[in-house]
């Protein structure tokens, strides 16, 4: 699939900013991989949608999450998987990178998915977990990419 590019006016000063919609993320904006907070949208069971501020791992072009299936964006993807993942560029948030696809849900029971997001953020997630949660990795299949900035 190949990339639109649309030149867009914006803001007071009338800039330029080029939107790029695609099936792969621009090298243009693989550096927002690392970083540190991603909000996921999901679709609630009402049909509206529910966001959250989320920490996330990339390996190469692959977005995944650690997420705990008592939380409502599980139940939410397990229900309709459809979901976006937005990334801003912390230095300039009229710059960001959103995933548009699916989440493919798959069980960490032994937090070695866990373990290499708390590695990046610092955190033992089986802190964040009560007794009997259950983790898992969240997969983001991007069948859309928007570049913008």
């Amino acid at each position: 699939m190949g990339a639109e590019r649309v030149a867009v006016t914006v803001g007071v000063a009338r800039r330029k900013v080029h939107a790029m919609t695609t099936s792969e993320i621009p090298d243009s904006h693989k550096d927002l991989l690392g970083a540190q907070i991603a909000v996921l949208g999901t679709i609630g069971a009402s049909g509206r949608p529910q966001l959250s501020a989320i920490w996330f791992l990339a390996d190469g072009d692959t977005v995944k999450l650690s997420l705990n299936t008592a939380r409502q964006k599980v139940k939410n993807l397990q229900a309709s998987p459809g979901c976006s993942l937005l990334i801003f560029d912390p230095a300039n948030p009229y710059r960001y990178l959103e995933l548009r696809g699916d989440a493919e849900i798959s069980p960490d029971p032994d937090y070695v998915f866990a373990d290499q997001v708390g590695a990046k953020y610092g955190s033992d997630l089986r802190d964040r977990d009560k007794p009997g949660d259950v983790r898992v990795v969240v997969t983001i299949v991007p069948a859309r990419v928007v570049a913008w900035g």
